[in-house]
């Protein structure tokens, strides 16, 4: 209904600028005069032109059609305009004038508006395409996230198999209790990746069921401290980022080193986003500082994926002794 009526007043708006400057070219006739036949003819065009264009599909037939029906609705706007002005034969011999100046101006108003059609339609299969792309996108980074955490849990999961198929001969009671914990894992995790949603709370609470399934293993030798203040702890957060740097610090740091350690993750919240640290007290880094194994590579790719440049992951060694994995995700991802 909108551009119903705006193309109407726009109508409107054309054809009283004709008449203004058809009187300024020849006054005799007067305003009113040139007003009644620009406004006749224009509502003519518009009119008649609009109706034949909505039975045609747009392209070349389009524009056969407005070949014919543009100097047919002339003609029409004329004989209403004379019927309205009692202008006949004798008050208006030269009916031919007003014919060819309404053809004159309803050719430019139509390449006009075939031009503005055409941006249009353009404009659409621009939106269309880009819409497209972003669809496509999401659907390529979706699927590349799934890859990703598939990568991950079977990795923990065949290990933690692994270790009660060893355990159920020699110590059926940690077994049986190691299960258990698995048990609460699987449902915390296949509840996390089935949502559409997560807060840092529920991955931290995953955490602590894997770390309650590594110390069966480690005993007294594993250690582990969570420092985050409830608030944090409900804000939004991916899922599988945090247990890969665990999993890192307990492998390559406290697995090493006789006594074992701690490991301390610590959350922040900064102007920029939330920094996550996963401290431990372990052996520390050896070889390449910062780069880790195919866990923290699949960390690396998951940001990249979610946050583009803005999301990070560094890997250091500590002054003391340890390592500490920091995890830089920007304010933009609801945080």
């Amino acid at each position: 209904m909108k551009k119903i009526w705006f193309g109407l007043l726009a109508t409107f708006a054309y054809c009283t600028a004709i008449a203004g400057l058809l009187t300024l070219l020849s006054p005799k006739d007067g305003f009113w005069h040139e007003f009644i036949f620009a406004q006749s003819i224009g509502f003519s065009i518009s009119i008649i032109n609009a109706l034949a264009l909505s039975w045609m599909p747009r392209g070349k037939r389009c524009y056969v059609t407005l070949s014919v029906t543009l100097p047919v609705s002339i003609v029409v706007g004329v004989a209403v305009a004379i019927g309205l002005t009692g202008s006949g034969d004798e008050a208006y011999p030269n009916v031919w004038q007003p014919l060819l100046i309404g053809l004159f101006f309803g050719i430019i108003a139509s390449i006009t508006f075939v031009l503005f059609e055409r941006i249009g339609q353009l404009n659409l299969e621009v939106k269309q395409r880009q819409l497209s792309q972003i669809e496509s996108a999401k659907r390529e980074m979706e699927a590349q996230l799934k890859m990703l955490q598939a990568q991950i849990e079977p990795h923990f999961l065949f290990n933690t198999l692994a270790n009660v198929g060893s355990l159920i001969d020699s110590d059926p009671p940690q077994s049986k209790k190691l299960l258990g914990r698995l048990n609460d894992w699987l449902r915390v995790a296949l509840a996390r990746t089935r949502g559409d949603h997560g807060t840092l709370g529920d991955e931290l609470d995953m955490l602590e069921n894997y770390l309650q399934i590594l110390k069966i293993r480690f005993g007294e030798r594993l250690r582990w401290t969570m420092d985050v203040p409830d608030d944090i702890r409900r804000l939004a957060f991916p899922p599988m980022l945090l247990q890969p740097l665990v999993e890192n610090a307990v492998r390559h740091g406290i697995e090493l080193k006789i006594g074992g350690g701690e490991i301390v993750i610590r959350v922040v919240r900064k102007n920029t986003g939330l920094c996550v640290e996963v401290s431990d007290s372990g052996m520390g880094l050896s070889g390449d500082v910062g780069v880790g194994g195919a866990g923290l590579a699949n960390v690396r790719a998951r940001l990249t994926a979610l946050f583009g440049e803005a999301g990070r992951l560094t890997l250091e060694n500590n002054a003391g002794i340890g390592a500490t994995a920091t995890l830089e995700l920007p304010r933009s991802a609801n945080i």
